[in-house]
Parts: structure tokens; C-alpha cells; sequence
């Protein structure tokens, strides 16, 4: 398969700029096999399988984009790719930096306290920069000054608000690392999450979330590790309900990856523990954990909408995705989501 395999025409106002006036206000598509409706966010526990439990993800949104400047004044702009609790002196991070090209090995970046030292390029990801925490604390620098990471569709004046801040973020957001929202999550308030039988597993959100896929295979692509965690009582959850039959619904495409990860991982178990998986989940996949997905509308040509193709079938969704856009539905972050069955 090939990127443009993956394409269709949005019109440019369909891109949300802001969320829906209240989370369960955003439109909702439903697809079961060859049928399609039209509902609302707030309605999703009635087009879920009553015995269905949800895998959500609860990272939590780090404001990870930080301006800093250099000791002769310069601003640079940096996004932390890896933002982890505790962080300080000696430690390393990596980070997309605009102007990059004019950074040198040794330049000092300075915000308040936190010192960093650049130390050369990424030997993982060449977007990225490695950096030397000199001075300072990186998580309560960033809670305290940075801004939260919209994506670059979203085109405003001036920095992300603290409506951002709040909106931005599940309401089960728990465990900071992500400097992307798991987006399917922003839909659900507490009426919704409280009819929902709900296990929370954690992926943290990396920046490869944003890349696209510059490819001419789509099994090239690539998205960078991201940090998981499985709890005991999720995996254990999880374990009963698949032996019982239950239908296992993820609400996104990392929690999918995550899911799915892990799997391939255990001979198709998922069981507790953390580590980090790069898994890109293309066409002809063997989904061994998802039956359902609930996801927001994804870029044309990227790694998230292959997700869903690759689980609802490619054809199938982009013919959802077709009459989403003649309905009018709202996409990406801030837009609306579809509830799509395994094909």
C-alpha cells in the first residue's frame, strides 16, 4: 500500500479549531458492517455491546512545548519528545527544536531554572536533538511554563489558552508523559464514563504521531517507541473478559497500539508490565485483542487513519470517511469520532 491509498479531500473549514461547546455535544458516526448512523458522543454506551469493556487510555498531556533562550539572547523553540516525572540534573531528553540548524554541541538553553545543554543529534530520531539537563527540573518547569502542544492544523493567534489546558485532556488523564492528546478520549464525560465498564492502560503520546508518512511503502513508516504501562488489575480485566467472550472496544488508536503491542508481544496475551513499543499498525494485520474502535478523523495519508483501515477495512472506511465529509462532521483533534467494528 501506498500513502495516497490513503487519501480523500477535506474541505479546510471542516478542520476543528476548538472543541465541541461541551464533550458529549460532538457528533458521533456509528459503522456496523455495511450501516451507517449518525448520533451523538454522548450516546455511545447505547451503540456499545452491553457486556463490551473499554480500554481507555489515561495518559496525561504534558505542556511540552517550551521556549527557552540561548546565553546570547537568541529564542529557540523546543518540543520535548520524552517528558517523564523526574527529571533533573544529569539527566538526558530529546526534543524537536525549531531552528535546530543553529544550535551547536555545548549551546545552553535557559528557561527560569532549567538548564539545558545540547549535547548533538538524536541517535534515534534525526528530528530530534539530545539534551543535558544541567540545572532545574524538567516536568515542573513545563507544568508551570510550557504550552500544551496543539497540533499544527489547529491555526489560532497567540499561545494555547488555559481552556486548552482543560480540553486538551481526558477526564481520566492520570499518568503525565504524552505531548499528544489520546484524542478519541475528549468526547466522554463522567455520565458516559460511569455506564461504560472501563480499563485503563496508559500509552504516552509521542511526536511521531504527527509525522507523515513520507514513504512510497507504508510498511517503511515509521512512528518512534512510545512508553506503555499495563496495570495488574487492567491486565487481569482484560484476561477475563476475552475468556468470557466479551467484546474488548478501545477508545483510540493508542490505546489500539498499545493493546495490540503488547499481544504481539505475549503470544497474543496481554499482561502487566511496561516497556515501549513502535508498533505500526498497517493492512492485513492480525487484530488479536480490538474488536471495536472509537476514533476521532485522522489527516489523509497518515499512520492513524491506516490503523482504522487496517481494522475496519480500507474501503469501508473511507467511505465513512466520504460521508462524514458531506455531512459536514467536524476532524482530527478537536473534531468529532466514529464507532467502527472490526471488518
Amino acid at each position: 500500500m501506498r500513502p495516497e491509498d490513503l487519501d480523500y479531500t477535506l474541505p479546510a473549514e471542516q478542520i476543528a479549531q476548538e472543541p465541541a461547546p461541551t464533550r458529549g455535544d460532538a457528533r458521533m458516526m456509528v459503522v456496523r458492517g455495511p450501516r451507517i448512523e449518525h448520533t451523538r458522543a454522548r450516546l455511545l454506551p447505547e451503540h456499545l455491546p452491553s457486556d463490551a469493556l473499554v480500554v481507555v487510555n489515561d495518559s496525561r498531556v504534558v505542556p511540552a512545548r517550551l521556549h527557552l533562550a540561548r546565553d546570547d539572547g537568541r529564542p529557540f523553540e523546543l518540543l520535548v519528545c520524552d517528558p517523564a516525572p523526574g527529571l533533573g540534573p544529569g539527566a538526558g531528553l530529546r526534543a524537536w527544536v525549531r531552528g535546530a540548524r543553529r544550535l551547536a554541541i555545548g549551546d545552553r538553553l535557559r528557561r527560569g531554572e532549567l538548564v539545558l545543554r545540547m549535547v548533538g543529534a538524536d541517535p534515534i530520531d534525526p528530528r530530534a536533538r539530545a539534551f543535558e539537563i544541567e540545572a532545574g527540573e524538567l516536568l515542573p518547569t513545563l507544568e508551570a511554563q510550557g504550552e500544551i502542544p496543539l497540533p499544527p492544523y489547529i491555526r489560532r493567534e497567540g499561545a494555547p489558552g488555559e481552556e486548552d489546558r482543560a480540553r486538551y485532556q481526558t477526564l481520566y488523564a492520570r499518568d503525565p508523559g504524552s505531548v499528544a492528546a489520546p484524542t478519541a478520549g475528549l468526547h466522554w464525560e463522567p455520565a458516559i464514563l460511569a455506564a461504560l465498564d472501563l480499563a485503563p492502560i496508559t500509552l504516552h503520546v509521542g511526536p511521531g504521531t504527527f509525522l507523515p508518512m513520507d514513504v512510497d511503502d507504508v510498511r517503511d513508516h515509521r512512528v518512534g517507541a512510545e512508553r506503555y504501562t499495563v496495570s495488574e488489575a487492567s491486565a487481569a480485566k482484560i484476561a477475563a473478559a476475552r475468556r468470557a467472550g466479551r467484546p474488548i472496544v478501545a477508545i483510540g488508536t493508542t490505546a489500539t497500539r498499545a493493546l495490540e503491542g503488547v499481544a504481539a508481544a505475549h503470544g497474543g496475551e496481554v499482561v502487566a508490565g511496561s516497556g515501549a513499543t513502535d508498533l505500526v499498525i498497517t493492512p492485513g494485520f492480525n487484530f488479536q485483542v480490538v474488536d471495536l474502535l472509537v476514533t476521532n478523523f485522522h489527516l489523509p495519508r497518515s499512520s492513524l487513519l491506516m490503523l482504522v483501515a487496517a481494522l475496519g477495512g480500507l474501503d469501508r472506511v473511507l467511505g465513512a470517511y466520504r460521508e462524514a465529509v458531506a455531512a459536514g462532521y467536524r476532524f482530527y483533534s478537536y473534531g468529532d469520532c466514529m464507532v467502527i467494528d472490526r471488518a
